[in-house]
């Protein structure tokens, strides 16, 4: 198995909910080394650069506008297969067809407000770590 890095972001609703602490404590528990960590506001901006791959969708709108609504925690971890683990660590999109123990299925609300982000595959780990993280961050 080979290590690699993934990104990932505790989204607004669950920081609204004060569940960071919590979330990265099943991070770690996961087996997860985190390499970089930020608490941040994205500005309309950010999001819209971030999310640009589904600009054209109709839901590209309320995603921008939920993802500026309050502070996010960015994260870079690492580990064996991270990118796979914390896709299955955070469970199914949907919080009500995710797994049990999973973070989505523990703290999401809705398929919308669902706790945490992943990358889905190595290019898109690689795109969205060099988005929000300078080289000299990532320790």
């Amino acid at each position: 198995m080979a290590t690699e890095r993934t990104f990932a972001i505790i989204k607004p609703d669950a920081v609204e909910k004060n569940l960071a602490g919590a979330i990265l404590a099943h991070i770690e528990k996961s087996g997860f080394v985190v390499k970089g960590l930020k608490r941040v506001q994205l500005t309309r901006a950010m999001a819209e650069g971030f999310y640009a791959e589904h600009a054209g969708r109709g839901f590209f709108g309320e995603l921008v506008t939920f993802m500026t609504r309050g502070p996010v925690y960015l994260l870079a971890l690492e580990g064996e297969n991270a990118i796979a683990k914390w896709r299955e660590v955070m469970g199914a999109t949907d919080p009500a067809a995710a797994a049990e123990g999973t973070i989505r299925k523990l703290f999401g609300a809705s398929k919308g407000e669902n706790a945490t982000h992943g990358s889905d595959s190595p290019a898109s780990a690689a795109r969205e770590l060099a988005f929000f993280f300078s080289g000299t961050e990532l320790l």
